[in-house]
């Protein structure tokens, strides 16, 4: 990301008016050492916004923007974000059997672009992120995705946990994905309302998150290596989800 992207805005009156105007704003990044009213506002303002707020070096802003930033940018969503309580009886009314993408914390833009690729194509019907710990989608999100962004509903929610429980009331049953798992994918029954749980590049799936599932399954390894790339793990099991449902 660089000074040239077009969903950077900086400068005290224009990061403040965004967020009190209610602009879908990703995350906030606020210089080291500002204090006074401003600090004290925008806390509160993206604290009221669930706008994820950090406090960074100068150096770090200066990455993003070159000139008078006054302290504080802003990153502008290139996507309207939804929340999975509105999707979920939109799927049940159509008639379909719902299916979700749950990321935890996939932080790589161009990871996450190629997933919601996958994901639009294998019919997934919103993909659910965390508030805090999730890749911003920008431009090079939007262009790995292939245009899917823009087809797909990406849902932001506060706690993924929270969340799990919510489709598990609702008839959806939520698996995750494991190396420590001892089921298969294959052997899972997917013809059900499902969600899908990845979990991060580094670190997999939040144990918190894990133990909320149903259930946790492992895709089937021959070689040595760690594991499968994410978006490519993602693509795997959506196509399994795909193998039984058609």
């Amino acid at each position: 990301m660089t000074k040239k992207d077009t969903n950077i805005i900086y400068g005290r009156h224009p990061i403040m008016d965004a967020v009190k105007a209610g602009k879908a704003i990703d995350k906030v990044m606020l210089q080291q050492g500002i204090r006074g009213d401003y600090e004290k506002e925008l806390r509160f303002l993206c604290r009221q916004n669930d706008i994820q707020l950090q406090v960074v070096p100068k150096e770090r802003l200066n990455r993003f923007v070159n000139g008078n930033h006054q302290g504080v940018i802003g990153f502008q969503s290139l996507i309207e974000y939804q929340h999975i309580e509105n999707v979920l009886p939109l799927v049940f009314e159509k008639s379909e059997t719902p299916l979700f993408l749950i990321l935890d914390s996939v932080t790589d833009v161009r990871n996450f672009g190629a997933i919601a690729r996958s994901a639009e194509i294998a019919g997934v019907h919103a993909i659910i992120i965390p508030q805090k710990g999730a890749a911003l989608i920008n431009a090079d999100a939007i262009k790995t995705s292939a245009g899917a962004l823009a087809k797909i509903a990406v849902c932001r929610e506060n706690s993924l946990v929270n969340t799990i429980e919510f489709l598990q009331n609702s008839g959806v049953q939520v698996f995750a994905s494991s190396l420590e798992a001892e089921g298969l994918i294959q052997n899972l029954d997917f013809t059900h309302p499902t969600a899908l749980v990845v979990g991060s590049e580094d670190l997999g799936v939040h144990p918190s998150v894990m133990k909320a599932a149903d259930e946790t399954f492992i895709i089937p390894q021959i070689g040595t290596t760690d594991s499968f790339n994410v978006s490519v793990a993602a693509g795997i099991m959506l196509y399994e989800v795909m193998r039984q449902r058609f």
